[in-house]
């Protein structure tokens, strides 16, 4: 069985590490405080000229729900249409409607602006009213794969409805669990749920270098970096896998 391996970078030197640790594709994005926005100009173009690691920036403007207005699906179009630009291998969206469902819409138009790339629908997924019924809609928008943790906080917590997602999609698009996949558990999780690719933002919190440290800011000035070690040990759990 082929396994994949996708990975979070926030920062430029993540790239670097998941490009010397083994995973196969790159989410790029900012701000691992708001669960990740969309990153700037300076450093897509960086990560794709550093990488040759499959690169996907993630197209979210602003943190919070999935709901945008006509001024923000503006913005998301143009980082669209950037990417391409810049030579991304995809990119990753997701856009609800008020009611939980798909804003069916204005996500083909988005896979429509990003051809050839591919498209991921990221866990705005896991906040639909019906799963089952949300999974027909982004198939009907063209979008390659949905990434979820089964509508649960946790991938581990939401395997059973992954692995219906996964029976019902029959190879029609990938479902890709994350949230909470780490070593110890990505093989349980491919086992439980049939799934071939995972999502993991294998972080860890790094000191700041600084030697001056103004402490009367009370400020905790660390920056989350990818774990290599963590990275490492999941392609091993997964070239161990049948």
């Amino acid at each position: 069985m082929q396994y994949t391996l996708e990975v979070i970078a926030f920062t430029i030197e993540s790239v670097l590490l998941a490009q010397q640790s083994g995973a196969h594709r790159i989410e790029l994005c900012d701000n691992p405080a708001e669960g990740g926005t969309t990153p700037g100009y300076g450093t897509i173009k960086r990560a794709r000229e550093k990488t040759t690691l499959q690169l996907y920036p993630i197209i979210r403007p602003h943190g919070g729900d999935f709901l945008y207005s006509a001024e923000a699906f503006e913005v998301m179009k143009s980082d669209v249409r950037l990417c391409k630009e810049l030579g991304c291998d995809g990119v990753v969206i997701g856009l609800l409607q008020t009611d939980g469902t798909i804003d069916k819409r204005r996500t083909a138009a988005l896979v429509e602006i990003a051809y050839p790339l591919g498209v991921t629908f990221h866990r705005a997924f896991d906040r639909v009213v019906n799963p089952f019924e949300a999974l027909e809609d982004v198939i009907s928008c063209g979008c390659e794969r949905i990434l979820t943790s089964g509508l649960r906080p946790t991938a581990t917590e939401g395997a059973e409805t992954i692995a219906q997602l996964i029976r019902q999609a029959n190879d029609r698009i990938i479902i890709m669990p994350g949230s909470g996949v780490r070593a110890d558990t990505i093989g349980e999780i491919a086992e439980q749920t049939g799934a071939t690719e995972f999502h993991s933002s294998a972080r860890k919190l790094v000191s700041s270098k600084m030697e001056y440290n103004n402490l009367l800011m009370k400020e905790n000035l660390a920056t989350v970096e990818l774990d290599t070690a963590e990275v490492t040990s999941m392609c091993a759990a997964l070239q161990g896998l049948p």
